[in-house]
């Protein structure tokens, strides 16, 4: 099967090929209406609108030229949704000192039967994998709910390091500021 992968590899620790494509309405829309439902996602995203609000949701999120929406897929098989973006260009700018070349990421696993298998650390590193290809990025930052210990731990995995909790007006949270450096994920996460 081939489809127009943005970054795609063969991990050995999953025994799984991860890739990553752009997200379309087209081709997304009730896959990512599901997953935002479900109820694992529901409390940290908060965007179980109407399928029609929903779509303009997700219609924004494509036009916005700081954001670029992916799903992820294993073995080819879409089960989760990031959000890839420029954080000097995103209200997580005015919490801390963001350069112009800083990357941010949001995640999601949707399908309730990928959780707790062991993928979110391998597909996490590979999405950070492909935030430092752009040369220019040496700091991948986040700000995952202070509450949700899961994705902080998989976070810290792949080289995030917690730097502050902030309370995050934009979204209607108390966040906890991660960065993770290239030379941090490099030499400490891929090993090279």
């Amino acid at each position: 099967m081939t489809a127009p992968y943005d970054y795609q590899r063969y991990d050995p620790e999953i025994d799984r090929t991860v890739s990553f494509r752009p997200a379309t309405v087209a081709a997304d829309l009730g896959r990512l209406h599901c997953w935002l439902n479900e109820e694992h996602v529901l409390p940290y995203w908060r965007l179980n609108h109407p399928l029609p609000v929903f779509q303009e949701k997700l219609a924004e999120k494509l036009a916005d030229d700081h954001l670029t929406p992916y799903v992820g897929c294993l073995d080819h098989v879409p089960m989760s949704y990031w959000e890839r973006y420029w954080a000097a260009d995103d209200p997580l700018a005015d919490h801390y000192d963001a350069e112009p070349t800083d990357q941010g990421i949001h995640l999601l696993i949707g399908a309730p039967e990928y959780l707790g298998r062991g993928y979110a650390t391998p597909l996490l590193r590979s999405m950070t994998e492909l935030m430092f290809r752009h040369p220019e990025t040496d700091r991948v930052v986040t700000e995952p709910d202070a509450r949700n210990e899961k994705a902080i731990r998989v976070f810290e995995a792949c080289g995030y390091e917690p730097v502050r909790e902030f309370e995050f007006p934009a979204e209607d949270k108390t966040a906890l500021l991660m960065t993770c450096s290239r030379e941090r994920f490099e030499s400490e996460v891929l090993g090279r």
